[in-house]
């Protein structure tokens, strides 16, 4: 069974730090590009990050880069988000999802998509 599985969210302070993690099974992540995704409520899904198949590019929307760092560990068929500096305006579900082709793309290429995992950013 193909499955992406994330974990790792919470509630966190202004300025605090958590690194989400993106387990797969039933396929090695090393042939997908692997992106992550959020949702606030009332907002539509958008896209933070982005890992190629081999790791070597890296890909970030313009109100993260700075503060969280997309890697994986294609041993372990994880991949991981570190966010520093959290705001509030990071709340929201986050999703990873593996794309069909090993490099970055739209998001109309991702096949495969996890549960989400919340992350509440909060005083």
């Amino acid at each position: 069974q193909l499955q992406l599985v994330e974990s790792g969210g919470g509630l966190v302070q202004p300025g605090g730090s958590l690194r989400l993690s993106c387990a797969a099974s039933g396929f090695g992540v090393d042939y997908h590009a692997i992106g992550w995704f959020r949702q606030a409520p009332g907002k539509e899904r958008e896209g933070v990050s982005c890992i190629t198949g081999s790791g070597a590019s890296t890909t970030y929307v313009d109100s993260v880069k700075g503060r969280f760092t997309i890697s994986r560990d294609n041993a372990k068929n994880t991949v991981y988000l570190q966010m520093n500096s959290l705001k509030p305006e990071d709340t929201a579900v986050y999703y990873c999802a593996a794309r069909a082709f090993t490099q970055c793309g739209p998001p109309t290429g991702y096949l495969y998509w996890g549960q989400g995992t919340q992350v509440t950013v909060s005083s």
